[in-house]
């Protein structure tokens, strides 16, 4: 749905207001993502991340220059991981199945409620004002960004929430573990070069925001 917008004949300020909507949307959803990881991790026992400062909302505690200039150009990046000891854990496998599975959680929420919102408040939008137009951008691609770090974040490729959520289950030297901890960043990457991601985004993502709007629409 976002890069839809890059194709339409937008005016200078219209342009600009899509634009600050994405940023504004990419930095709510990689710092709750990330605040999430570190309260969780706090709560399970581990303060490394909350020494750090990572325990925040302050989006510019998260950033990663390089992922979010990729998110920001190609739609696809990453911020910096939030430092944690597991051994910290008062329950080791208890904390990394909770710790991995809080991001995912996050952001697939944030993803139900900005979609709600977009479905309900954006045709009460005057989009021929550069505040309303920003409010209706904002939400669109809230709801977008969230759903889409949620459902990627589940894969179960090293080095995602999926595949640390499913490490926990599994014996140190398991063979599947052993080859992700080996290739999953090379999987990764061949994922986002080909169309593979280009599938994925447009059936699974597409088809869960369509699922949701489908729902507001029985309101």
């Amino acid at each position: 749905m976002i890069y839809y917008f890059f194709t339409l004949p937008l005016s200078g300020w219209q342009f600009l207001a899509f634009i600050l909507a994405y940023f504004f949307a990419v930095a709510l959803a990689f710092s709750a993502h990330e605040f999430s990881h570190a309260l969780v991790a706090y709560w399970c026992g581990d303060k490394t991340a909350k020494a750090q400062g990572r325990m925040s909302l302050n989006p510019f505690k998260h950033f990663d220059g390089i992922g979010l200039l990729s998110f920001l150009l190609v739609g696809f990046g990453w911020a910096k991981p939030v430092p944690i000891n597991p051994l910290y854990f008062r329950n080791y496998k208890k904390g990394v199945r909770l710790v991995s599975s809080s991001g995912v959680i996050t952001n697939f929420v944030l993803g139900i409620i900005f979609s709600c919102i977009f479905f309900f408040i954006s045709p009460l939008l005057n989009i021929n004002n550069m505040f309303f137009m920003f409010i209706y951008f904002f939400l669109m691609i809230a709801s977008t960004i969230n759903f889409s770090l949620a459902l990627f974040n589940i894969l179960p490729i090293f080095p995602l929430d999926g595949f640390n959520f499913l490490a926990s289950f599994l014996k140190p030297d398991n063979k599947y573990l052993q080859f992700m901890y080996k290739y999953g960043s090379i999987i990764l990457l061949v994922i986002i070069i080909l169309p593979i991601f280009d599938l994925f985004y447009y059936y699974v993502i597409g088809g869960v925001e369509s699922l949701f709007f489908k729902l507001w629409g029985l309101f």
